[in-house]
């Protein structure tokens, strides 16, 4: 990462001063001002906190590229990616390694791909799974790279989760699922909402919203270029 990343400006309507923040998922430096602020002194005083900006991003986690040797988080154990010139291209699952060959170039992308394609399959499988349990259905389930939640419902019926939830241990990919269920039951965050997430996962919601603060911005570094 650069040691002077550029700073965005971000005009709120609900800002009353100017604040500096790191985007732990992006690494992103943001200066959120009220609507009329001036511009020039703000980023003056941006530019002096030059200091908290290089501490705050060391704190940030590593990026994890999928490069050969590279080391890869899926359902919460490490895999070592392992390419290999003569093997075919299509990833292999071989015990504790993700196996590739094909041009060394494409190899993050094939790895991304074959994760995705596992995550999909198994948010799929799991979805339908407390879908019927808590005698809903679901339209659709699809996988983005979202920056700022782990999974969506839509009052249609679809559910959009992240594709990094495979990187997770299996009881906070379990529990996400259990949470975007229960939004075909109560589209709200209430108590009766909480009590069907209870009712599907028990005590694993509250260890998932525990990992997901702790563990969660590192896995949107997973992948990602030194």
């Amino acid at each position: 990462m650069s040691s002077a990343p550029p700073i965005a400006v971000v005009r709120h309507p609900r800002a009353r001063c100017a604040r500096l923040s790191i985007d732990p998922a992006t690494g992103v430096v943001k200066l959120t001002l009220p609507p009329r602020a001036p511009l020039a002194p703000a980023l003056r005083w941006a530019e002096e906190k030059r200091g908290w900006i290089a501490a705050e991003h060391a704190k940030l986690p590593q990026p994890q590229p999928f490069i050969d040797g590279g080391s890869v988080p899926f359902r919460g154990a490490p895999l070592t990616i392992a390419w290999d010139a003569k093997a075919p291209r299509r990833v292999v699952f071989a015990g504790d390694h993700l196996v590739s060959g094909g041009p060394i170039e494409g190899l993050s992308g094939r790895i991304t791909r074959w994760l995705r394609a596992q995550a999909l399959a198994l948010l799929s499988a799991e979805t339908a799974e407390f879908a019927d349990r808590a005698g809903v259905t679901v339209a659709r389930v699809s996988i983005g790279d979202p920056r700022g939640r782990w999974g969506s419902c839509s009052s249609s019926g679809a559910i959009r989760y992240s594709w990094r939830l495979i990187l997770a241990p299996d009881y906070v990919r379990r529990a996400t699922v259990a949470h975007e269920v229960a939004h075909r039951v109560h589209m709200h965050h209430g108590p009766a909402f909480h009590a069907q997430v209870a009712a599907l996962v028990g005590a694993d919601a509250d260890r998932s919203r525990a990992w997901l603060k702790r563990h969660g911005a590192a896995l949107h570094w997973v992948g990602r270029s030194l």
